[in-house]
This record gives C-alpha cells, sequence and structure tokens, in this order.
C-alpha cells in the first residue's frame, strides 16, 4: 500500500525545479549522517536555490575558484560537493582546493577522471570530507582511485552508463557507494538504478530555456487581456 505524503506549497516559490519522482527509487547514501537519493548537477547559484533535489554537485569545465565555491555554499539550502579539479588543474593546487572546500563547508569534493591515484592519497590524507572520483569509461583505473582514498564513485559514462554501473557494482559488491547520471528520461534513470546506482545526478533544464517558457505564458496572458 503507497504511504501518502502531505504536501505544502509556496505561492511564490511555485517555480521549482524538480528532480524526476523515479529518482526516489534508488537507496540512497548516507553522507555525514544526511540520506541523498538525487543530485542536482548545476552552478547556476538562482536554480540551486530553486530545487528539490537533496544535494548538489557542482562540477564545472574550468580552473576551480574558491569564489565559485564560497557563492554556491552561501546559497544553497542542502548538502553540496565540489569540483576541486583532477585534470588541468592537480597537484597540490587540487589538495589545497579541497581543503577550502572542506572548511567553507562543502559535504564532499569531486575529482575529474583523468586525477592520479597518487593525487587522490594525498588529498585523502589532507581532508576529514569524502573524495567522490569521477569514472567516465571502464578502462578508468576505478579500483586504484579507491585504493587511494576516494569513498565514493561518480559514474558517467554517457549511454553506458548503466552498464558500467552494473559491472563495477558486480565487482565490489553492495557496499561501494555509486553516483551515477540518470539521463534524459524516467526509463534511463530506472535503469541505472537497477543496474546499482545508489544516488542519482540530474541536469535541470538552463535558466534561458525555463525564462523563454516564463516569457510565452507573459504573452499568452497579455493576449487574453
Amino acid at each position: 500500500m503507497e504511504r501518502y505524503i502531505p504536501e505544502i506549497k509556496s505561492q511564490l516559490r511555485s517555480r521549482i525545479i524538480s528532480v524526476p519522482e523515479v529518482i526516489y527509487r534508488a537507496t540512497g547514501i548516507k553522507i555525514l549522517g544526511t540520506r541523498i537519493k538525487s543530485l542536482l548537477f548545476s552552478t547556476d547559484v538562482a536554480i540551486i536555490k530553486n530545487t528539490n533535489a537533496h544535494s548538489i554537485i557542482a562540477v564545472y569545465p574550468f580552473t576551480p575558484q574558491l569564489s565559485i565555491t564560497q557563492a554556491i555554499l552561501e546559497v544553497a539550502p542542502v548538502p553540496v560537493f565540489v569540483g576541486v579539479g583532477g585534470g588541468l588543474t592537480t597537484g597540490k593546487r587540487a589538495v589545497d582546493i579541497a581543503l577550502h572546500a572542506e572548511l567553507l563547508g562543502a559535504y564532499g569534493v569531486v575529482v575529474n577522471a583523468p586525477t592520479s591515484n597518487e593525487v587522490i592519497s594525498k588529498m585523502y590524507n589532507r581532508i576529514d570530507i569524502p573524495i567522490i572520483a569521477t569514472v567516465v569509461t571502464e578502462y578508468d583505473d576505478y579500483k586504484g582511485k579507491l585504493d587511494a582514498g576516494a569513498r565514493i564513485l561518480n559514474i558517467s559514462g554517457g549511454a553506458k552508463t548503466p552498464e558500467l554501473v552494473r559491472k563495477i557494482r558486480e565487482e565490489f559488491g553492495k557496499e561501494l557507494p555509486i553516483i551515477a547520471t540518470g539521463g534524459p528520461t524516467d526509463v534511463s534513470i530506472l535503469k541505472t538504478i537497477e543496474a546499482g546506482a545508489n544516488a542519482i545526478t540530474y541536469t535541470p533544464p538552463c535558466t534561458a530555456d525555463i525564462f523563454a517558457e516564463v516569457m510565452e505564458q507573459y504573452r499568452k496572458q497579455s493576449r487574453n487581456k
């Protein structure tokens, strides 16, 4: 029997970014006492402030900057996992950025797929919050990353994500926490969860697309006056 969940809405905050309901079928990962099933993939502070996602994964294709990390942490009403480099930005700089992210209040740090095991090991010995290592193909040394100190794997293998999740899950069993990209549909998200993902990253529509819908509504209202 399905339990009824009472819901309270706000008139001024009715236009929020809701993650797909199917994500709640995941087991979730308990991180620092908080159970997380959904991670919103965004650095847009307006979207971050207006979502029902359990957490934020703030990774972007530029050199990590603490001013960006601080801005996101100040706005986000939920736990934030921040990118600290590992590709272009690596070595001691990535470790220092990870430490500062922890001191600013991040729940965890995300390292890019090219991050060396040596850097992960140094980061593990320097910070207390969990290191989330990104895996993009089956050829990544994910075992080495885990041995070096990564606590969670973030699997982003495009269309092959469910296949990669299933492979890693079979290798490491139920104990390993796995975050994975779910794709654009309920079917693809459920497929990823059934493959063994504990939590799902969701990419929201961009602000411009949301605004386009809002402006079209305004135009319709104007025509109907």
